[in-house]
């Protein structure tokens, strides 16, 4: 939930020093009282892929593309002193996802994107393609839209990506996959920083490691280092 990062994360000590602003929402709507939403913890209120569905009963709820990238931003400005024009955003896994797609298909909103351990091709991976045909269907173009392989090949970011993924991840070959999004990223011509960590795992001591390192891609890339 919204709590995961700020207390596991151990950023914000580095962001106060660098001027940045932390916004941790949560990763999917709770209590939605949607019949089998907490049932999973890979899809649901697990797990919403930050997408906006188009299937019932989950499309009247489930709209945290949205949320993300229109109205969070919006109640951020309008509440606090922060410089709009000047944002970033990362994630990690699912959110790692969240982050590519929505810095991919909003490239004017944010100047700077990483993640830790995405899931980069999730039409291609038994977790995208177990949530992707609930969420949105089964047209495989409405999943493309939400694909961080299939968008940067579209329209690529305008800087460079940090990815940072640990090799001892028991996800990496199965659902993970970074290599896939090496290759588009080479394909299209975007600048990528893949960093690949020996004995790390997927876990938040992974996160700890290296946060600093994606706070200060993000400080330079929005211009307050």
């Amino acid at each position: 939930n919204d709590e995961v990062f700020p207390i596991k994360a151990g950023a914000q000590r580095l962001a106060a020093e660098l001027g940045l602003v932390l916004v941790a929402p949560d990763s999917s709507p709770r209590d939605t009282g949607i019949r089998g939403a907490t049932e999973d913890w890979d899809f649901g209120e697990g797990a919403s892929f930050y997408l906006d569905a188009t299937e019932s009963p989950w499309s009247e709820r489930f709209r945290m593309y949205s949320y993300i990238s229109r109205e969070l931003p919006q109640v951020i400005e309008q509440n606090f002193p922060v410089d709009g024009g000047r944002a970033g955003i990362f994630g990690h896994s699912m959110g790692g996802h969240g982050a590519l797609t929505i810095a991919l298909k909003n490239r004017s909103r944010y100047r700077s994107v990483s993640a830790f351990a995405p899931i980069v091709a999730p039409s291609e991976v038994p977790w995208g393609r177990k949530a992707l045909p609930r969420y949105l269907g089964l047209d495989r173009e409405r999943w493309a839209a939400f694909d961080a392989c299939t968008l940067v090949a579209r329209q690529t970011f305008p800087g460079t990506i940090r990815i940072d993924q640990g090799l001892a991840d028991p996800f990496l070959t199965e659902q993970l996959q970074p290599e896939r999004f090496e290759r588009a990223c080479a394909d299209a011509g975007q600048p990528l920083a893949l960093h690949r960590h020996a004995g790390y795992d997927h876990g938040y001591f992974f996160i700890q490691s290296f946060i600093a390192e994606h706070l200060q891609h993000h400080a330079e890339a929005l211009g307050v280092d």
